[in-house]
């Protein structure tokens, strides 16, 4: 997948570079919004595949990211992952009124960044082929199986029927099994919404299907920060 990274820092970028080059993803480095917007138009580069996710620092060097967002938003439906030190409740909301798709804030943990890319190219449908070669058919986490196209789940060869939300939920957690996601993440990717006043829904819908899977052990309260999936012994 082809990422565009836009942040002025070339420490930062070369850094960040390397861990995206290790993971698979051809990385382009714009170090101001104008670079970023130029990169983006579509007669940029006719002979490259789009961009599957942009990655936004908000302390550009000649315009705010908030504005970068919001034109970005206008040339493309990429998604875009605001990365930034702006950890405000008020700054989150902001991002995502604009238009961002998930916001990530300094210092992040790097394999909770690459989950994050990952869950909104889902989310989106902005996957290659090897992406889509291992996503597209269906996750199996011992008896439970995931068919994400058909939104399908079944536990031990019998359909289990749950919400749109539930299977949303179901799906991020099992995309990266053992990997903890905090409760703003769950909300932000599966609700499109911020924390506040959504917390006991989140409650619900993890209580719901540990009852309809009948595996309670299978989603994992990390006490204080959030869920992960625990994949059944031999899955």
């Amino acid at each position: 997948m082809r990422l565009l990274l836009v942040e002025d820092d070339d420490h930062v970028a070369a850094a960040l570079s390397a861990v995206l080059a290790r993971h698979g993803f051809q990385v382009v480095h714009a170090r101001n919004g104008e670079e970023a917007l130029r990169a983006v138009l579509p007669d940029s580069h006719p002979d490259k595949q789009p961009f599957g996710v942009v990655l936004l620092d908000l302390g550009l060097p000649d315009q705010d990211g908030y504005q970068v967002c919001g034109k970005l938003r206008k040339l493309t439906s990429t998604p875009v992952i605001m990365v930034t030190a702006r950890s405000d409740v008020r700054s989150r909301i902001h991002g995502l009124n604009l238009g961002a798709d998930d916001y990530v804030v300094k210092p992040y943990d790097t394999g909770e960044l690459l989950a994050r890319i990952h869950a909104v190219s889902r989310r989106t449908g902005a996957t290659d082929d090897a992406q889509q070669g291992a996503t597209g058919e269906a996750l199996r986490l011992g008896p439970v199986v995931i068919e994400l196209p058909t939104r399908r789940v079944s536990v031990d060869g019998a359909d289990v029927q749950l919400t749109r939300k539930e299977f949303d939920l179901l799906a991020l957690l099992a995309q990266r099994p053992g990997v903890v996601f905090r409760r703003e993440q769950i909300i932000s990717e599966v609700w499109r919404t911020s924390w506040e006043g959504t917390g006991r829904t989140l409650e619900v819908h993890v209580a719901s299907l540990r009852s309809k899977l009948r595996m309670p052990a299978l989603i994992e309260t990390v006490r204080g920060v959030g869920y992960r999936l625990v994949a059944p012994a031999g899955a």
